[in-house]
């Protein structure tokens, strides 16, 4: 009785910093991956397995950051952010992968360094920002540009243009969040929009298809169009029930493509149908807001800035996959976050929901 009394006493001072509704909903999200991705995978153990284990990595990493104060974490945000960009300069000589080299072989698990700068690069710009007066001038917008363009640019040159958009994006909110006046938010989109025929020509071959698809996936039916047109019979072909755990003919005969990693959604739409969808989504947008709630809360510049830019981030995830399964947007390889199969991606976030965690438990406690 005494070791059981103990081991709950250990276990409830570890959790302390945890906040428990969206950790219950996280789980949720993780256990619907995991059925999910049993079904996806012809019932492959292995995978599942490998999956639930990075899962327990991630929680525990969540755990171990939620205990953080964000004045630690803010004193090693620049050795972060050097750090993500030592590693990936070393996926351009080390890197290895089918159509891209974003991975580095660690012998134990493959790390795919793109995923951590959307930590680093929200930290360091919460970082800066945290130490000048706002909102930001030209000045420091210009310093947050540099913090910004240089992993982005990294990450498009190896190439990795889905990645490269979210964390550009993920330095956007950060900026945004640090109350940048609406007139120079409307000079930048205003300014972007107008430089997307010149960023055309600089496109590769495969991202050009891509785009073109999306504007008319029936025009190669059988070749750049395929993704597309089998990802959206699988969400048609789902109904309001859907089709039943394991009887998703979609990918089980093999039709849609990347069904374990970027089209899993695909998977829940056409097995599990609206019901299952509107499930997803609803566990989503509580994600999402309780976040965002945690970092409106926050007693200090940094962890604000941070916590509602990772927030609003892990948002795009979702609108950016959903969108592309199902022909709103071009495919751009981002996987649905915590229901696809990846590692890096999921330890990453749930660090990421950590760093919020930490922000809302040790709010009394900042200047």
């Amino acid at each position: 009785m005494m070791l059981l009394r103990w081991l709950r006493d250990a276990g409830m001072r570890l959790l302390d910093k945890v906040d428990l509704p969206l950790l219950l909903a996280l789980l949720c999200v993780m256990l619907i991956s995991l059925v999910v991705l049993a079904s996806a995978s012809g019932e492959n153990s292995r995978l599942v397995l490998s999956q639930a284990v990075r899962f327990g990595v991630g929680l525990g990493a969540m755990v171990l950051v939620s205990r953080l104060t964000p004045a630690r974490l803010r004193l090693w945000t620049p050795v972060a952010y050097a750090g993500s960009l030592v590693l990936l300069a070393l996926v351009f000589v080390f890197g290895s992968g089918r159509s891209a080299n974003l991975w580095l072989d660690l012998g134990v698990f493959y790390l795919q360094p793109g995923e951590l700068l959307k930590l680093s690069v929200p930290m360091m710009l919460a970082w800066y920002l945290h130490g000048v007066v706002l909102p930001p001038g030209w000045k420091a917008l210009a310093v947050c540009a540099a913090i910004i363009g240089l992993p982005v640019a990294m990450i498009v040159k190896q190439p990795d243009l889905g990645t490269g958009m979210l964390v550009a994006a993920s330095g956007a909110f950060a900026i945004y969040l640090a109350g940048i006046a609406w007139w120079r938010i409307g000079l930048f989109v205003g300014g972007g929009l107008a430089s997307l025929p010149a960023i055309w020509p600089f496109l590769l071959p495969h991202q050009r298809e891509r785009v073109l698809t999306f504007l008319d996936p029936e025009s190669d039916p059988l070749g750049t169009g395929w993704n597309i047109i089998q990802s959206k019979i699988a969400i048609g072909s789902g109904g309001m029930g859907g089709k039943g755990w394991g009887q998703g003919s979609q990918a089980h005969l093999d039709f849609l493509p990347e069904h374990t990693t970027d089209f899993i959604f695909s998977v829940l739409s056409e097995e599990w149908g609206w019901l299952g969808v509107v499930t997803l989504l609803a566990l989503y947008l509580f994600i999402v807001g309780r976040c965002i709630w945690l970092a409106v809360d926050a007693r200090d510049g940094y962890a604000r800035i941070l916590a509602g830019a990772l927030a609003m981030t892990f948002s795009v995830y979702v609108i950016v996959n959903g969108g592309m399964v199902a022909g709103l947007l071009p495919v751009v390889g981002v996987p649905m976050p915590l229901l696809s199969y990846g590692g890096t991606s999921a330890v990453s976030l749930l660090v990421g929901f950590g760093m919020v965690m930490s922000v809302h438990a040790h709010r009394k406690f900042m200047g």
